[in-house]
């Protein structure tokens, strides 16, 4: 089924019922009637103006693996939360990681309401230019694409990179002073990416299948460590890892340090939104995204928290773990055993490459809806769907393609490297901002929205609104250095970079976007004060 701007001779003279409208009365004749999910689906793509491209081969639990390991908590907790262990101490990275997951909590939840309201794989600058203000929409909606695009290219690299020192970690439980030099790193980390082509391109088939085994051995992985780290290592006293908050970073108090440790955790939980970029690829989109979106959260969160626990009290002494370059290699080393810290590390290694594919998959789903809107140049190339595999082959070669040019940057330094992949965070949490905000703009002003049917109801309001001055708080401590006094290594160079982006994003805009770009809303709503409508081509 296509959609397409009807022609003069087909538009009714009497108004139009406003899309929302339209919209809810065919559902509830269709849930009346008792259709299938299918035809939901089919629904929510003729108000949202979209051609039906992909095959729908998303399942609830194929769906629930796809974000599971991609967010990977309780990896994460063991491959990058350790390093946020100078601002806080054990305690203090306790107590912070409890708070932070549960304010997190409230942009998961906003975003799986927006997902259920308009389940797109556009996601954030979708719901930016439906709910914006009219005037605003063009460009807000314009920003958010392209920090979303720029920040998925760039997690697409850091993702590679962190599978990487996976590798060299594994090498370094047999030898200590092993590192890999620049140019192997690199060369590996392409090498990932390559992999991760394939999988997205050639072998998309599977990827329903894959991701349904990789939410059980997400799980199972769980168990393993958890159960390995208790029964084989040495435990810290309960009051260094409940009481016991130390500020090891500098600052004058000890609340600015916590906080600044919010960051760390971030990274932990971030990536609810990945599975938003393939809902054109889910069954029943409006009801299994937001689902899919809030239990995974809920189990990763879970599994992380437990995790933490278990990494708290069997890493060993704190100052050891701060002397230490690899801190999860230490908690596996404190097994007394060389060859489960082995074991361990592999098993993590697979379970984060796992997640690599989905990153990518994501990034190349939310380059393909940008320029299905024309937001990027030679949007029409990269558009291009494979309907033999039912895939955008050119986004993913040209995500991939991008990725491996800020991979490349590590060839010169690692430092800059690690500068430009910060932007991940500030660029992802700005598209939070704008689509929240765009949203609370609409509910206070007691404006029509899309029937959402994963609801937060009566708690919306106050959600989104505490959802988007969170976004807001931690875009700020993003902006913090680890430690003070600051050194050109340790100076937080992801503000610059933002920034960056964002001055390039305006002039991507005056460039290109200004004349090309087609706000999502313009298919939704068409022109109705010119008297345009939309209609429904079988």
């Amino acid at each position: 089924m296509a959609i397409e701007p009807a022609s003069k001779s087909t538009v009714d003279p009497t108004p139009p019922l406003y899309a929302y409208e339209k919209a809810d009365a065919t559902i509830e004749e269709g849930a009346r009637s008792g259709w299938n999910d299918t035809r939901q689906d089919e629904i929510d793509m003729k108000r949202l103006g979209k051609k039906q491209e992909f095959k729908r081969n998303f399942g609830f639990l194929s769906t629930l693996g796809f974000v599971s390991i991609y967010m990977a908590t309780w990896e994460f907790v063991l491959v990058s939360l350790s390093a946020g262990f100078i601002n806080g101490g054990l305690a203090g990275l306790f107590w912070m990681f409890i708070a932070t997951v549960i304010c997190y909590s409230t942009i998961v939840a906003s975003l799986a309401e927006m997902a259920s309201m308009a389940p797109t794989s556009g996601g954030q600058y979708h719901w930016t230019s439906e709910f914006a203000p009219p005037k605003l929409q063009k460009w807000l909606s314009y920003a958010s694409g392209w920090m979303s695009t720029l920040g998925w290219i760039a997690s697409t690299s850091s993702a590679a990179f962190v599978v990487t020192t996976l590798i060299e970690a594994m090498i370094e439980i047999t030898d200590a002073d092993f590192a890999f030099k620049n140019w192997q790193y690199t060369l590996i980390m392409l090498v990932f990416l390559v992999i991760t082509i394939f999988l997205n391109t050639w072998g998309a088939k599977v990827l329903p299948m894959l991701h349904t085994i990789s939410l059980f051995a997400h799980i199972a992985g769980f168990f393993i460590t958890f159960i390995a780290l208790w029964a084989m290592c040495p435990r810290n006293d309960p009051k260094d890892v409940f009481l016991d908050v130390v500020n090891s970073g500098g600052w004058s108090n000890v609340g600015t340090s916590c906080l600044i440790s919010q960051v760390t955790v971030i990274y932990c939980n971030l990536g609810s939104d990945s599975i938003v970029h393939i809902s054109e690829e889910v069954e029943d989109a409006s009801l299994i995204v937001p689902r899919a979106m809030w239990w995974s959260y809920l189990v990763n969160v879970f599994s992380g928290i437990l995790m933490l626990i278990t990494m708290l009290f069997c890493i060993g002494p704190l100052e050891d773990v701060l002397e230490s370059d690899v801190p999860y290699l230490t908690l596996f080393v404190n097994t007394g055993s060389s060859g489960m810290a082995l074991f361990l590390t592999i098993l993590v290694f697979i379970l984060i490459g796992i997640g690599n594919i989905t990153c990518l998959a994501t990034c190349s789903r939310e380059v393909w809806a940008f320029s299905r809107d024309r937001g990027l140049p030679f949007s029409d190339w990269v558009s291009r769907m494979n309907h033999k595999h039912g895939v955008p082959f050119n986004s993913v070669y040209l995500s991939s393609v991008l990725a491996g040019v800020l991979c490349l940057i590590n060839l010169g330094s690692t430092l800059a490297f690690n500068i430009i992949v910060s932007l991940t965070l500030l660029a992802i949490l700005s598209t939070y901002m704008l689509s929240i905000g765009c949203l609370i703009h609409k509910r206070l002003l007691n404006e029509r929205l899309p029937t959402a049917r994963w609801s937060l109801g009566r708690f919306g309001l106050p959600i989104n609104i505490f959802a988007f001055f969170y976004s807001g708080f931690v875009i700020i401590f993003s902006c913090f250095p680890v430690a003070v006094p600051v050194t050109l290594d340790t100076a937080n160079w992801a503000p610059l970079v933002w920034g960056g982006v964002i001055l390039l994003a305006v002039v991507a805009y005056f460039l290109h976007g200004r004349t090309h770009y087609t706000p999502p809303v313009d298919f939704i709503e068409g022109k109705r004060d010119a008297g345009r409508c939309f209609q429904a081509v079988n």
